[in-house]
């Protein structure tokens, strides 16, 4: 089987540009390429594919990289990642050194529900940092810095063409995309290769005499359950979205249980019976979800506290402050007992919440 390459996100490419055109901007030189420091620690060097002035005067600097998504089928793969830098005016000074506004092909966010407040470009909190991060080294290297006050302004030139091929209309991101990424790097996504990797996750568990395996959506619920259960590594197996073929094969391997942990709109989609949980494969709709409540029991003054929800986000923070634990948890039960009716095993459902906190859990009650 051919190795899938990994490629970067548009956070990290976005990055790399802003860092590049504030350099040209502090230090009057283009750049070719330039290093930045990602999330874990490591760093990338990205290649300039432009880096000049954006006016006579030489008070504006534009830079962009174009983006290698790797072997994962990303819309956004080949795509030129703009960012144009210039020095803050007195009344666009902010608390942050760094102001990061967004261009032409970047989306606006129009609808509560997302990690980004409504109003704001739709760059999130991950991207955001690294772009900062990745100015404030150019800005070490001035010795003006201390006094520099900076704008950003990343653009995707075909940004709005491309979001009409995703389901950020949906989400309410109106305009153009969303710069996504959380660790820079852009896994990729192939069936073929997901699925060997979780057969093969759970032949190894098996030899090594694991009875009770752990299947996880993501890195965060597979270590926020890792110090709840304390089992050996080998029990742990990254399922990612490939809910039931997981399911399917942890029983026909014979374990005598799963642990299954997930953050709220997985574990709302395995209640909903949906077999894969990735956005481009079982996107949740909104109504349905909330008709899917009202069929578990859920009250109508909680269904009415639901109504206008943006997202399976939204419908968590709802209920989280309306105090609806009940139906958290009846959730919870609902996706115990589908992955129990598909793999044939009993399952303890982990409802994780992005703090790194187990905020519900539900034993397996079948009796294999």
């Amino acid at each position: 089987m051919k190795k899938l390459r990994s490629g970067y996100t548009t956070g990290a490419c976005a990055a790399a540009a802003a860092k590049a055109a504030a350099l040209m901007l502090i230090t009057g030189s283009s750049q070719d390429q330039v290093a930045i420091p990602f999330p874990d620690g490591s760093r990338v060097t990205f290649q300039l594919c432009t880096c000049q002035w954006q006016d006579p005067a030489h008070s504006t600097a534009l830079a962009a990289v174009i983006k290698d998504a790797g072997d994962d089928p990303d819309v956004t793969n080949r795509a030129r990642i703009e960012a144009v830098v210039r020095f803050a005016t007195a009344d666009e000074a902010q608390k942050n050194r760094v102001t990061i506004a967004g261009g032409t092909g970047i989306g606006t966010v129009t609808k509560p529900g997302l990690a980004i407040p409504v109003g704001e470009p739709a760059i999130n909190p991950i991207p955001r940092k690294m772009i900062r991060e990745a100015v404030a080294e150019a800005l070490s290297l001035s010795a003006i810095s201390a006094d520099c006050l900076l704008v950003v302004t990343i653009s995707i030139p075909n940004g709005a063409e491309l979001a009409a091929k995703t389901l950020n209309h949906r989400l309410g991101i109106i305009g153009g995309l969303s710069v996504l990424g959380t660790t820079g790097i852009v896994r990729p996504v192939s069936a073929a290769a997901w699925t060997a990797t979780i057969s093969t996750s759970m032949d190894v568990a098996r030899e090594a005499g694991v009875e009770a395996i752990v299947l996880s959506t993501g890195r965060t619920s597979e270590s926020t359950v890792q110090q709840h259960l304390l089992l050996p590594d080998e029990a742990y197996v990254m399922m990612g979205d490939y809910l039931q073929f997981s399911l399917e094969d942890a029983g026909k391997h014979g374990f005598s249980a799963i642990h299954l942990a997930a953050m709220w709109a997985k574990v709302l989609k395995g209640a909903m019976r949906i077999p894969q949980t990735h956005v481009r494969h079982g996107a949740i709709e909104i109504e349905n979800a909330i008709s899917f409540l009202e069929s578990i029991g859920t009250a109508p003054a909680i269904l009415q506290g639901l109504a206008g929800s943006n997202t399976a986000r939204e419908i968590y923070e709802r209920l989280v402050a309306i105090e609806a634990h009940d139906t958290i948890r009846k959730v919870c039960c609902a996706a115990r007992n589908y992955c129990q009716d598909v793999s044939g095993l009993p399952v303890t459902v982990y409802l994780v919440h992005n703090s790194r906190q187990i905020v519900e859990s539900v034993p397996g009650n079948l009796s294999k």
